[in-house]
C-alpha cells in the first residue's frame, strides 16, 4: 500500500470514528459477503425541537433524519441495524424517526438492549424485524403532560390524539392488537406512581411487540437473511 492509499484509508477511518462519536452511527462492511450495513444507535433521550440538558445523553432527530434520507439515496447500503437503549423523549421527534425507518426500502432490523421505553417502543417496532435481549425492558405508558396545561376538554382530546398516533403505529408495525397496546398503556397495577406496563425480554415477545429474543449475533444473522431474500438469493 503506497503513501496516498494509506492516507486515504486513515482519512476514511477518522471520518467513521467522528461519525460514531458524534451521531452513534457507523458502517459495517468487513463481513464475509462484504455487505455494507449501516448501524444506527438510538441512545439516551430522543431530543426534539427543544435542547436537552448538556449533561444528558441524547439522540438528536435533526441529525438522524438527514442521515436516513442519505441512506435511502445510497445504492451501496444494503441494510440497517438499529440498536436501542433509550428512556424515550420527544413524541413527535420519535415518531418522525420511526416513520422514516419504516419507510426505508432496504431491510432493517432492531435490537433492544438495556431498554426501549415510551417513544422507544414505536422506534423498536419500526423495522422489518425486531429483537430484544433477555434482560431488555420496554415500558408502555400514556403520554405525559409537562409544563403549563390548559384545563379544557380540547387539551385532553389533543393528548388522546397523540396517544392514538402512538398506539396505531405500534399495532400497525407489530403483532399486537390496538386494544392490547391501550390496555398495557393504561395498566394501573404495575407502576405505583404511574400508569403503564414494563415488559422484560420474552414478555415483550409474548405480547407481540417484539418478534424474537436474541442478541447481536441473531440480529445480524437475520439482517443478512433479509438482504438475501431481497436480492433473490
Amino acid at each position: 500500500m503506497n503513501r496516498d492509499e494509506k492516507k486515504t484509508e486513515k482519512e476514511i477511518e477518522e471520518k467513521e470514528n467522528e461519525k460514531l462519536e458524534e451521531y452513534g452511527q457507523m458502517t459495517l462492511e468487513d463481513n464475509q459477503n462484504k455487505r455494507k450495513i449501516h448501524l444506527l444507535s438510538i441512545i439516551g433521550e430522543v431530543e426534539g425541537h427543544e435542547n436537552s440538558p448538556s449533561n444528558s445523553k441524547t439522540t438528536k432527530y435533526d441529525h438522524v433524519l438527514p442521515q436516513l434520507a442519505a441512506l435511502e439515496d445510497d445504492d451501496k447500503v444494503e441494510g440497517m441495524l438499529v440498536l436501542l437503549n433509550t428512556s424515550g423523549g420527544d413524541v413527535d421527534a420519535g415518531l418522525a424517526i420511526a416513520e422514516m425507518i419504516a419507510s426505508l426500502s432496504m431491510p432493517t432490523v432492531s435490537l433492544v438492549l438495556g431498554g426501549s421505553h415510551s417513544i422507544g417502543v414505536p422506534l423498536a417496532v419500526s423495522t422489518d424485524y425486531s429483537f430484544i435481549v433477555p434482560t431488555g425492558t420496554m415500558m408502555v405508558h400514556p403520554v405525559r403532560m409537562t409544563g403549563m396545561v390548559i384545563g379544557a376538554s380540547q387539551t385532553y382530546e389533543y393528548f388522546e390524539m397523540i396517544q392514538d398516533r402512538i398506539i396505531s403505529f405500534v399495532s400497525g408495525h407489530s403483532d399486537i392488537e390496538y386494544d392490547q397496546v391501550k390496555r398495557l398503556m393504561l395498566n394501573t397495577e404495575m407502576l405505583t406512581r404511574d400508569l403503564g406496563t414494563v415488559l422484560v425480554g420474552k414478555e415483550a415477545v409474548d405480547q407481540g411487540l417484539i418478534d424474537e429474543v436474541g442478541g447481536i449475533r441473531e440480529a445480524l444473522t437475520k439482517l443478512h437473511q433479509l438482504i438475501d431474500q431481497k436480492n433473490g438469493q
